[in-house]
């Protein structure tokens, strides 16, 4: 491959076979830059530094964090009683007070976005999630590739099984709503992983004025009802690829086609086929990360044909190794090592 998926003088004599000094190489390459993701990602969005990561990334991380910020607040406002009248005229008139109520609601989201910013497995799966978009988004300006409905969704929504086209068209929905999210920089409560949402809920109790036990007790009651991992829509996707290869990773591997399956479904496949993070599948769409893509998509057995069609797609200056057919898919996850 051309620059920077190129040999890089590598000085061990003792390996199998040159192409494999350069995936070696080119691994430790992406994998000084894997570690910093989450330190600097915390960074940025507590800072106007944005050397390192586009306005439009970092914008979209931290729409994401204030999005759930604001529904958790909302969520408190809506349950807590309303001030008395004799309250509501410490303002000279309506438009003071509503400008003070609003001041003040916009600094307690700042406040608790920046708390939940702490986590940098949250920070992480915004990001993925903003790859994500931005990749369907090139996807479908650059080859046409609808981000909702693929040839692969479009096949699914058409299966004579009707429970498989059902889950298809929840699938489909969930995908349409995703797109739109993300174009509005939103991330519902209910598509949060429940890890994810714990610690957003465990940021709002640390920073809530609420003393009241039993209103408190409401307030969480009502945040929690809105969050279901289970009819997510990264669960449905997984369900999905379950049908596909009846809850082996065939299913999986069968979606390892951008033009066929769509970003979405390729990160997923990607992510159960190389035992990796979705978050990290995404990053692997990285141009740092090209040399572990090629090998991810060995190791789950694609011909370097199938390869080099992602890398069309991906990557479309890039020219996979010379020999890199010499790679076994044993091979490649023996180079690849354990799951990150």
């Amino acid at each position: 491959m051309s620059e920077p998926f190129a040999p890089s003088g590598s000085e061990n004599a003792a390996s199998a076979s040159p192409v494999e000094d350069v995936m070696r190489a080119e691994l430790a390459y992406g994998d000084a830059s894997l570690g910093t993701v989450g330190p600097i990602l915390g960074h940025l969005v507590v800072s106007s530094d944005h050397s390192l990561f586009s306005d439009e990334m970092v914008a979209r991380v931290r729409g994401m964090l204030g999005n759930v910020a604001r529904q958790l607040i909302d969520i408190e406002t809506a349950h807590l009683p309303v001030p008395a009248e004799s309250e509501a005229q410490d303002y000279e008139d309506d438009a003071d007070a509503a400008q003070a109520t609003q001041d003040g609601t916009d600094e307690r989201i700042a406040m608790l976005a920046q708390a939940i910013a702490g986590d940098q497995a949250f920070l992480q799966h915004c990001h993925s999630l903003a790859i994500e978009f931005q990749l369907a988004e090139r996807l479908q300006r650059r080859s046409n590739i609808d981000p909702v409905l693929t040839p692969l969704m479009q096949s699914m929504v058409a299966d004579k099984d009707s429970k498989t086209a059902s889950a298809a068209m929840a699938t489909l929905a969930a995908q349409a709503r995703f797109m739109q999210q993300q174009r509005r920089m939103e991330l519902p409560l209910g598509e949060l992983p429940t890890s994810l949402a714990e610690h957003a809920l465990q940021c709002w109790r640390a920073q809530t004025q609420v003393t009241e036990a039993h209103i408190v007790a409401q307030i969480s009651a009502a945040q929690r009802s809105l969050m279901d991992e289970d009819r997510a829509r990264l669960s449905l996707i997984r369900q999905l690829m379950d049908s596909i290869g009846r809850g082996s990773a065939g299913g999986a591997v069968s979606c390892l086609s951008l033009p066929h399956a769509g970003a979405s479904i390729f990160l997923s496949a990607l992510a159960q086929t190389a035992g990796i993070s979705r978050e990290d599948s995404a990053i692997l769409t990285n141009d740092r990360q090209m040399a572990r893509l090629a090998l991810s998509l060995r190791g789950a057995a694609l011909k370097v044909t199938s390869i080099e069609e992602q890398f069309h797609y991906l990557h479309p200056d890039i020219e996979l190794p010379d020999h890199f057919d010499s790679i076994t898919p044993e091979r490649a996850r023996a180079l690849l090592g354990p799951a990150r």
